[in-house]
């Protein structure tokens, strides 16, 4: 299976013979596992049990296959909290193991306890097919979960889990132990005020410093690929990010800021404000407007 990955600051080296060429933006090379002891874009063996009836994992043990999709549809039974959990998967219409990855993030978007955004990374445009949701600035942020997270190298697909833990491929086990850890919950409120939408973080206890991010985001998309690994195929894509910008900086006191509703794209249709650690980009509250009155 093949494999795409980037490397942090350097380029990729690639094992076996007859390696393609690579420049310091873009690789190719066979699966294998990476220094963070990882797999690259992974198949999971739920995903294909599902999607083929002959699997191994199907006519061996149902029960686990049908266990594992539960775990990931049914809510966690922990301690409540007002916040759902942020999953963000960092994938890309022309990554032919991505398509796995979005039939997770598709049961996740399911639970109320969990909020999955698809970020679709632009670095593998040029390689046969232009995702239409690619964006700079989910690069940008896969590569400031990379350096937080300590990881050498970045791929699709991604998961990251409340910005503390990076899953790699189509891994059920691993998302839902990711799932199980516990979260804060920093209040902060945002509201549409006619034109704007504003946000407010009341004052708090904590007093390090943390980012307000902004993620506008379309529910449901469907894309026929017409080139590329995915050629020919037709992708239902959940809660594809269509906005994402920092809007300030906070700490223990409190603040309030505002962005014109017209500097979403008018398909970004929801909303939820992030709240990030600014030291390590741990997510440590949030809060959704579930429907933009653009009208």
């Amino acid at each position: 299976m093949a494999c795409f990955v980037r490397r942090v600051g350097a380029a990729v080296s690639v094992t076996g013979s007859a390696a393609p060429a690579i420049d310091e933006m873009q690789a190719r090379q066979p699966c294998r596992v990476p220094p963070t002891g990882k797999l690259m874009r992974q198949e999971s063996e739920l995903v294909l049990s599902l999607r083929r009836s002959k699997s191994r994992a199907g006519r061996r043990c149902p029960a686990l296959a049908l266990a594992l999709v539960l775990v990931l549809v049914l809510p966690f039974s922990g301690a409540a909290l007002a916040r759902p959990a942020i999953v963000e998967l960092y994938t890309s219409e022309g990554c032919s193991s991505c398509p796995p990855a979005e039939q997770l993030i598709e049961k996740l978007s399911t639970r109320a306890d969990v909020l999955p955004l698809a970020f679709h990374v632009d670095y593998w445009d040029g390689l046969g097919w232009r995702d239409r949701f690619s964006m700079q600035e989910a690069t940008q942020r896969q590569q400031q979960f990379a350096h937080h997270l300590q990881l050498s190298t970045v791929g699709t697909p991604q998961f990251i889990v409340e910005g503390r833990a990076a899953v790699w491929g189509a891994n059920p086990r691993e998302l839902a132990k990711a799932l199980e850890k516990p979260r804060s919950d920093v209040p902060v409120l945002v509201e549409r005020q006619r034109s704007f939408i504003v946000v407010h973080s009341p004052a708090q206890a904590i007093t390090a410093p943390y980012e307000v991010y902004v993620i506008g985001y379309l529910p449901k998309a469907v894309t026929a690929i017409g080139r590329g690994e995915n050629a020919g195929h037709t992708l239902t894509e959940v809660n594809v990010v269509r906005y994402a910008h920092r809007i300030g900086l906070s700490g223990g006191s409190s603040q309030s800021w505002s962005v014109p509703l017209n500097a979403l794209p008018r398909d970004a249709t929801r909303l939820i404000v992030l709240l990030q650690a600014q030291s390590d980009g741990a997510i440590l509250g949030a809060s959704e407007i579930e429907e933009l009155d653009r009208s």
